[in-house]
């Protein structure tokens, strides 16, 4: 990793609707005054809620966020359907459907939890023949998509006010599209629905509570608003280590599992902290009994 100067961290910021999550990235490049800020997982433009950011150093840590859980609150519009299986998309086809039955609704989404195969919407980033395929979606062009495995842990349902719309929550793994879920319900319920609304509430162990708006971090900027790097602790293992542990660590050196006080069959990787509790560096398992950095982080910069 490169110099240790400037802010360095994990952000968890709350996504407006209506900026793409590439623009909350270059965004926070001004705020933080900083280039090296990258993101651990998109979220669709209409969608608002929780965005983790990696800044300075700790953008090599986004691969170990990048599949974590996602945790939703959506808003389901039955009767409609658009091109984008949400709000921001033309619509499509209006069914002549009643109002559906709490059981009903309640039975359809139960159907659609556990282990499924989910079709990626068109209009969404995963490339075919090497293009995105919402270009071939604006050029009118519609591709077959292979379904992908994805896991839906909870889907919770609650009528509104209003009988054609309902709210839910979503607990997936990474890659789940909760607007195909919404779609996949107004279909088992005998005619279509979209998405209103979608709100982010947890990536893994990262939430909504402490996520920062774009004005508190226009307004304050880094301070107070950075995790340190070990934060990564929250979803890899912790690894103390001694002073003169810490300086081979510092170096990058391939190392015995015993020197890191590593059980044999434990499973990587792991956040090597030194005495004084910074982030050294991330640990993985190499050959046999070894361990080898995946990174190191630079002196200063592992707080």
């Amino acid at each position: 990793m490169s110099s240790s100067r400037g802010p360095h961290g994990i952000c968890v910021v709350d996504k407006p609707t209506a900026w793409t999550s590439h623009d909350v990235v270059a965004k926070c490049r001004g705020i933080l005054g900083t280039r090296k800020v990258g993101h651990s997982g998109t979220l669709d433009p209409m969608a608002t809620g929780v965005l983790v950011l990696g800044v300075g150093t700790a953008t090599r840590l986004l691969t170990f966020l990048s599949g974590l859980d996602k945790v939703y609150e959506a808003t389901i519009r039955f009767g409609t359907e658009t091109d984008s299986l949400d709000a921001d998309g033309d619509v499509t086809v209006v069914h002549d459907m009643a109002p559906p039955l709490a059981a009903d609704v309640a039975n359809a989404a139960a159907t659609l939890t556990g282990d499924l195969q989910q079709v990626p919407p068109m209009v969404s980033a995963i490339k075919v023949g090497g293009r995105r395929l919402h270009e071939l979606a604006r050029s009118g062009i519609e591709v077959e998509r292979a379904p992908r495995p994805v896991t839906v842990h909870r889907f919770e349902v609650e009528q509104t006010a209003d009988p054609m719309t309902w709210t839910a929550t979503v607990e997936c793994s990474a890659g789940t599209y909760v607007r195909v879920l919404a779609a996949d319900l107004g279909r088992a319920l005998g005619g279509g629905a979209h998405l209103t609304a979608l709100r982010r509430s947890a990536v893994g162990p990262f939430t909504i509570d402490e996520a920062h708006r774009l004005d508190d971090l226009s307004e304050h900027g880094a301070e107070g608003a950075l995790l340190p790097p070990t934060a990564i602790t929250r979803v890899i293992r912790r690894c103390d280590v001694d002073a003169t542990t810490a300086i081979a660590v510092g170096h990058g050196k391939v190392l015995d599992r015993a020197t890191l006080g590593i059980d044999l069959d434990a499973d990587g990787p792991w956040a090597v902290t030194g005495p004084d509790g910074t982030l050294l560096a991330v640990y993985q398992a190499h050959h046999g009994d070894s361990v080898k950095p995946a990174l190191v982080v630079p002196a200063q910069a592992g707080g």
